[in-house]
């Protein structure tokens, strides 16, 4: 782990999957799906209180602590604490930066905070490259790579949301993506389903991809992938 001052440095390093739990709602098996899954427990401010909650304590706390009470604050050895004072992005946005870690698994992001959630699947696209998915209670959510290459089932549910204007190509879609120009304010595509094993290729960061939770495993697996590729960092 590194210090709790730099905007960019990495605070917490991890040669296998983190899992990173916020203080959003947390189903009762969320925090042990993403355990069992993940190397380390990293938790976005208010998100220690979750994780303590569970009785496991957080390997870092990073955010501004102003949703973390004096007394459960007290609570975490004080060189796991990470403040990071700035007021332009959320603790989830401030904790995914400052994780290097081949995935992240989020818990506690989605829910019924509906700002919240935008906020998150905002983060998803400005922290393009770091890999991460949100287990939500149904659906798992992640920005999709490069190539995404997964061994759906036909008639398994498949989302896609542009948070931005992108173009993409699939196969083992009921509604192929091939053409079309999807923005937030024009075509989407939720609700399709598969037809078969996935695969989508997209030009450019920017298109969410939803999936039911029983598909974690495999999407782990695909965003590890030396061939799904990963997206650059960009500046700011």
């Amino acid at each position: 782990m590194g210090d709790n001052l730099g905007q960019k440095a990495a605070i917490v390093r991890s040669s296998g999957p983190v899992a990173l739990v916020g203080g959003g709602d947390v189903g009762p098996e969320d925090l042990n799906l993403a355990l069992n899954r993940a190397s380390l427990l990293v938790a976005a401010d208010s998100g220690a209180l979750v994780a303590l909650a569970a009785g496991r304590m957080p390997d870092a706390v990073i955010g501004d602590m102003d949703s973390l009470p004096d007394l459960e604050r007290a609570h975490v050895p004080i060189e796991r604490l990470h403040q990071i004072a700035e007021q332009d992005s959320t603790d989830f946005d401030k904790a995914l930066r400052h994780i290097d870690a081949p995935l992240v698994l989020g818990v506690g992001f989605t829910g019924s905070r509906v700002d919240h959630q935008l906020a998150s699947f905002n983060t998803l696209v400005r922290r393009a490259d770091r890999r991460c998915i949100l287990i939500g209670i149904e659906q798992i959510v992640f920005l999709a790579p490069p190539l995404l290459e997964l061994p759906l089932e036909p008639g398994n549910l498949v989302s896609v949301f542009p948070m931005a204007r992108v173009a993409a190509r699939s196969q083992g879609l009921h509604w192929p993506l091939d053409g079309l120009e999807m923005a937030p304010d024009g075509v989407i595509g939720t609700s399709n389903s598969a037809t078969g094993p996935l695969r989508i290729e997209t030009a450019a960061p920017g298109l969410l991809v939803m999936l039911p939770r029983t598909a974690l495993d495999a999407v782990i697996q695909a965003l590890l992938a030396p061939g799904s590729g990963r997206w650059p960092a960009r500046a700011g």
